[in-house]
């Protein structure tokens, strides 16, 4: 399939490592033209994303050096106290998942959104988690920042598709990334586990595949990307 990415304007938020890095892999071998903003070292833009000012600046300067902006992908994001159970949860914590997760993605696309609505076939894809739906013991920050961000991304579709510019989510279960071996204890990877885990690469051809223009029609919702793990009932069979 065509996805008809090349020469466009691509950024890619938490694109240093991890989901954002493999999808700036991906973008690029489309021949895309991509930009990333991380906190990290050899980004392209550094910036806070939980910073107005900083994201406001960072997008203007990729606009300006790129001629335009046809792409968003929020990838930023952290996982805050994974384990600790909700009455445990300091205030501290849960205000810092809650920014960068939510109000990173939302500061994001309000400053890209300028210079979207001069693109053609505009896309916002949005990095969400099966946890946006399914809640998991000792993880509300995050589940609640990726629930919010699920109903975000619908809202800012609701906002912009009369601006032509798409917004959906892609929710993927367990990821091997750096931050999901951290949070579960896994140092050497997945293998040998019980559950299904799915690798960066294959969630960003998803991300390639909702923020090019052959997903045209597809606009407001999310993919999930879940080896049909919530689709088993619960109902009990002995």
């Amino acid at each position: 399939m065509d996805l008809r990415l090349k020469d466009r304007a691509v950024v890619v938020t938490g694109g240093a490592s991890g989901i954002g890095a493999a999808c700036a892999d991906a973008f690029r071998k489309e021949g895309a033209r991509v930009a990333i903003v991380d906190r990290a070292p050899g980004s392209d833009r550094h910036a806070d994303i939980t910073d107005e000012d900083q994201v406001r600046a960072a997008l203007d300067g990729i606009a300006a050096d790129l001629g335009g902006i046809d792409v968003v992908v929020c990838c930023a994001g952290i996982s805050g106290p994974v384990g600790t159970l909700a009455p445990d949860v300091s205030v501290a914590d849960w205000d810092a998942v809650m920014a960068v997760n939510v109000k990173g993605a939302f500061l994001t696309v309000k400053h890209a959104v300028p210079h979207l609505r001069g693109a053609a076939d505009a896309a916002v894809v949005l990095l969400a988690s099966d946890s946006s739906m399914l809640a998991s013991e000792g993880m509300a920050p995050y589940c609640a920042s990726k629930g919010a961000l699920l109903m975000l991304g619908k809202a800012l579709a609701t906002d912009l598709t009369p601006h032509g510019i798409r917004v959906n989510c892609v929710c993927p279960s367990v990821v091997d990334t750096p931050m999901s071996r951290t949070d579960m204890g896994r140092a050497d990877g997945f293998s040998g586990v019980g559950y299904p885990v799915q690798t960066s690469s294959e969630v960003a051809r998803l991300v390639l595949f909702l923020a090019s223009p052959a997903s045209r029609p597809v606009n407001g919702t999310h993919l999930l990307s879940d080896f049909a793990m919530s689709a088993k009932s619960a109902f009990p069979m002995d």
